[in-house]
């Protein structure tokens, strides 16, 4: 249970077409995924006290576990002064199916996949489980654990607050639309 000043709520009921998505990055893998990625090692013959492939400087559990980035110090002033319009945790369901969820009824948005590198663990996982990109959207948070929803006009004063918060990369990864659902542009770049 948790309490919020009305003025805070989110999502605002003004997101519009051309609102800008802000992708941060996330730690890792985060909590989602892990049946998929339990078939993946089951087939490559893989354990857990494995060098990662992707980072031979861990284990495969230790890249696997790194803890869930938690990013309310860096957002809560943002809110507070009212320049997030709405936000998107990257869990269960993706980019698929977290984002349309704070979106107005009839709104969807575009994600351009190239607007980010795809981290070595996911690039891994695609490849090794032979995963689709449409698959990996719906079930990876592939790099992006919190999405924000802006207005053009405030993205630079939101992406520069996050920078001075220690944010190093945030990425434009795309719009609101006009029409439901998610639209993904540029998936052969993964």
């Amino acid at each position: 249970m948790g309490a919020v000043e009305r003025a805070h709520l989110l999502p605002k009921p003004f997101i519009a077409p051309n609102d800008v998505l802000l992708g941060l990055p996330s730690s890792g893998v985060h909590s989602n995924g892990f049946s998929l990625i339990r078939k993946i090692l089951e087939r490559s013959g893989l354990k857990y006290d494995s060098p990662a492939p992707w980072d031979t400087t861990k284990t495969v559990s230790q890249a696997l576990l790194v803890p869930t980035r938690i990013y309310v110090q860096m957002i809560l002033p943002l809110v507070k002064q009212g320049l997030v319009k709405g936000m998107s945790h990257i869990t269960g369901g993706g980019f698929t199916e977290n984002i349309p969820r704070v979106l107005p009824d009839g709104l969807g948005c575009y994600i351009d996949v190239s607007s980010w590198e795809l981290p070595p663990v996911f690039k891994w996982l695609m490849k090794e489980g032979n995963v689709p990109p449409m698959e990996m959207a719906r079930t990876f948070n592939n790099g992006v654990g919190m999405v924000l929803i802006v207005s053009e006009e405030d993205q630079d004063v939101v992406i520069e607050a996050l920078r001075q918060n220690g944010e190093k990369d945030v990425h434009i990864m795309g719009r609101v639309t006009a029409l439901p659902g998610v639209e993904y542009r540029r998936m052969g770049s993964w």
